[in-house]
């Protein structure tokens, strides 16, 4: 099954590839159109409450919203500012073997800038719980070593683009490097590597949070990770198919 959305995805990315390059209107379209739904969809997984029109006033026009919270406003304007972070980098580095841990410290520092200086772009000292989850992260004390040996992994895997990206999410996650901020920052380093790669990004809507979330913490407690990446490719084949058909 997993060969076959590989296959899909990429007759999808071929198809693409023969509109060339678009039209500038277009592309900035499209290019705002993914700021404002990475930003609002990854940032509700979280449990942010700003819905889609609020996120897009809050970026685009700089808006506050009645009744929502300081934090989530500025967790609107930062998701927003990491995607055209991330954007620039894959424009400039077209390989993951780029991808260093300073680059993933940035990521992150952007992403909890004015909400939690202290702890924004630093590795976490103390130990951390998934709410809900019976996933156990690793020791605080082996978070540097575990993202040395992540990076590394990064800079000589091989395979699929796809495949790699859904791996490399799933390993951060696993090591759950920082105090906050961990899914936002592992799905911004999916979508890098996808970008990387030439692929469009992919969106996880949070309607599928409990199948995402539930799929994930079955590979991390010792179960199978088919389901994990059944659910992530398509998510792929789904957000691939949403890009091509807004070209059409």
């Amino acid at each position: 099954m997993q060969q076959d959305l590989l296959t899909k995805i990429d007759a999808i990315k071929s198809e693409i590839e023969k509109h060339g390059v678009l039209d500038l209107a277009l592309a900035k379209n499209i290019d705002e159109w993914y700021r404002i739904e990475l930003t609002y969809t990854s940032n509700a997984l979280e449990g942010n409450t700003l819905t889609r029109q609020e996120t897009a006033l809050v970026v685009e026009k700089d808006i506050s919203i009645d009744g929502k919270q300081l934090r989530e406003l500025i967790e609107a304007k930062n998701h927003s500012e990491a995607v055209e972070f991330i954007k620039k980098f894959a424009r400039d580095n077209q390989k993951s073997s780029a991808i260093t841990l300073p680059v993933i410290l940035d990521i992150h520092r952007i992403l909890l800038q004015k909400n939690d200086d202290a702890n924004s772009g630093r590795l976490r000292t103390v130990p951390v719980r998934i709410a809900g989850s019976t996933s156990i992260m690793p020791n605080a004390a082996s978070v540097p070593k575990l993202m040395e040996e992540f990076i590394e992994w990064l800079k000589d895997v091989k395979g699929h683009p796809v495949s790699v990206a859904i791996e490399a999410h799933y390993r951060f996650v696993s090591i759950h490097p920082f105090v906050d901020g961990n899914g936002r920052t592992a799905r911004l380093l999916l979508n890098l590597i996808l970008m990387q790669n030439n692929f469009p990004p992919v969106i996880i809507h949070p309607e599928d949070r409990r199948v995402y979330v539930t799929s994930l913490e079955k590979a991390q407690t010792g179960g199978s990770k088919d389901d994990y990446e059944n659910f992530m490719l398509e998510a792929v084949v789904k957000s691939a198919e949403e890009y091509l058909k807004s070209l059409k």
